[in-house]
């Protein structure tokens, strides 16, 4: 994967809150961010570290949900289960970016079910929301109360879920196009990737 790529840690991690860390993962080795700073819209370059660490949590998802299509060959989309049991507060964002998503993109499905690719978390952090992974295959999304009051909780959460499916942020780019994050500032209510997007998520997911 290129392009930047989310929150630089400084050193040591922030905890997760109670809600989430007594069921979160280990704490993260890389996030990528809905916005460059949880104080600022400045752009991070990223690495090549996160870089791989996030293709390391994409690959993982994508082997977990091609794993159990195995057992239904017939089926031409790859059906990615999420668990949102974890963020219940943001039941309905979660739900609406599924819906974007599966509704702009053929080749793979987000549905909310038992036995998860991947997981929703919520609480306070000073990152904001942000996308996770140990750089082992392991991650979740974790949507910040704060940044989701700031800034529009749809497409906060459709971002997120953005790069479970693969796509790297794209601070610099215009409020059309969805991993721009937070870069186009608070004003930007755009829930929806762009033909640039959907394409690429399409190929990733066309035959793995």
């Amino acid at each position: 994967m290129s392009a930047t790529l989310g929150l630089a840690l400084a050193a040591g991690l922030a905890v997760l809150p109670a809600t989430a860390a007594s069921a979160a993962p280990a704490a993260p080795a890389a996030v990528q961010g809905y916005t460059a700073s949880a104080n600022s819209g400045s752009t991070y370059a990223g690495s090549s570290a996160e870089a791989a660490d996030n293709q390391a949590f994409f690959q993982a998802v994508m082997a977990s949900a091609k794993a159990k299509q195995a057992a239904n060959p017939g089926l031409a989309t790859v059906t990615v289960t999420y668990d949102a049991s974890s963020a219940p507060s943001f039941r309905n964002q979660i739900a609406q970016a599924a819906q974007i998503w599966n509704s702009s993109v053929q080749n793979v499905q987000l549905r909310s079910g038992s036995a998860a690719d991947f997981r929703y978390y919520e609480g306070n952090d000073s990152r904001g929301s942000y996308a996770s992974t140990d750089g082992h295959g392991r991650g979740y999304i974790f949507l910040d109360y704060q940044q989701n009051r700031q800034y529009n909780s749809v497409r906060v959460t459709a971002h997120e879920t953005g790069h479970v499916l693969g796509l790297p942020d794209h601070y610099s780019g215009p409020c059309s196009e969805l991993m721009s994050g937070g870069g186009p500032g608070t004003s930007c209510t755009n829930p929806y990737p762009n033909g640039t997007e959907r394409s690429r998520v399409n190929s990733l997911w066309a035959r793995g």
